[in-house]
């Protein structure tokens, strides 16, 4: 396996970090890792230790304010210092795998900015990967708690104003472990900027999500306790994909690939990959 990273100008002229790992020989096709919240690209050693012996190159990109990147942490101006910096990366990966098939794979927050990306431009995609999408604002959040954090949004937007819960990662004590001394992982609470954005990219998704037609694969962790669960099945009923699938997993918690069942999570999207390879003459 073939490490690669570096960094790239992107929004408001901040450097953003980049990695892949490579096989050995011949690249099959490319995953493009979107990693969510106050997390990292390097936190996908699971899916990279799967897939990178089967012929796939993994790419990730730290996230403006995350990771390596610069920026402040759990805060943005606009969603759009998301997804565009998504793009600009998406075609440098194009460049150094020309004519190897793209899938996205964009988990939890990365979810949502996978599907604004979808749904704005998805030529040059083979298919698309979302796990636990963060595309549905809590359905037991006070209308009242919506509006005060709006209203902060302009007159204070980078105060703090939702912590993020580590239980709810995993099940798996080890993981949760490794996430809370990971240096790398955001701490703190999001800002009133960045969670008005948030909404308002649910919004986004949740009334454009018929311009997704590519295929598409949902994962979605039954016992979630950071995203809501029936997030995934509104985008799943709401793409316009005419090759879609939703799988729920009951029981496991909102980082599905770094659950203890993992394996069998990877095993249904090696599968679902292989079927959507252009197949070899």
């Amino acid at each position: 396996m073939k490490h690669q990273e570096g960094i790239f100008m992107a929004a408001r002229k901040t450097s953003l970090y980049y990695q892949g790992w490579l096989p050995e020989g011949e690249v099959r096709a490319v995953l493009i890792v979107v990693h969510g919240l106050a997390e990292h690209s390097g936190r996908y050693m699971n899916l990279v230790d799967c897939f990178v012996p089967l012929g796939y190159a993994v790419y990730g990109i730290d996230h403006i304010g995350h990771g390596r990147s610069e920026g402040r942490r759990l805060h943005v101006d606009a969603f759009s210092d998301y997804t565009e910096p998504l793009r600009t990366y998406l075609d440098m990966v194009r460049c150094w795998q020309p004519d190897k098939p793209l899938f996205l794979v964009g988990h939890s927050m990365g979810g949502l900015i996978g599907a604004l990306h979808l749904i704005a431009c998805q030529e040059g995609l083979a298919g698309a990967v979302l796990s636990g999408p963060a595309v549905k604002a809590p359905g037991n959040l006070p209308k009242a708690v919506v509006w005060i954090g709006r209203v902060l949004s302009v007159l204070l937007p980078r105060m703090g104003m939702v912590p993020l819960e580590a239980e709810g990662v995993s099940r798996d004590p080890e993981v949760v472990k490794a996430y809370l001394g990971d240096p790398l992982v955001c701490r703190g609470k999001m800002t009133a900027r960045l969670g008005a954005e948030l909404l308002d990219a649910m919004e986004r998704v949740r009334t454009e999500a018929d311009h997704i037609r590519l295929p598409l694969l949902i994962l979605q962790g039954g016992s979630d306790r950071l995203v809501d669960p029936s997030g995934a099945r509104m985008l799943y009923e709401r793409a316009a994909s005419v090759d879609k699938r939703l799988i729920v997993y009951e029981g496991l918690y909102h980082e599905v690939f770094n659950e203890p069942e993992h394996g069998g999570v990877l095993s249904d999207v090696e599968q679902w990959l292989e079927i959507h390879l252009p197949r070899r003459l």
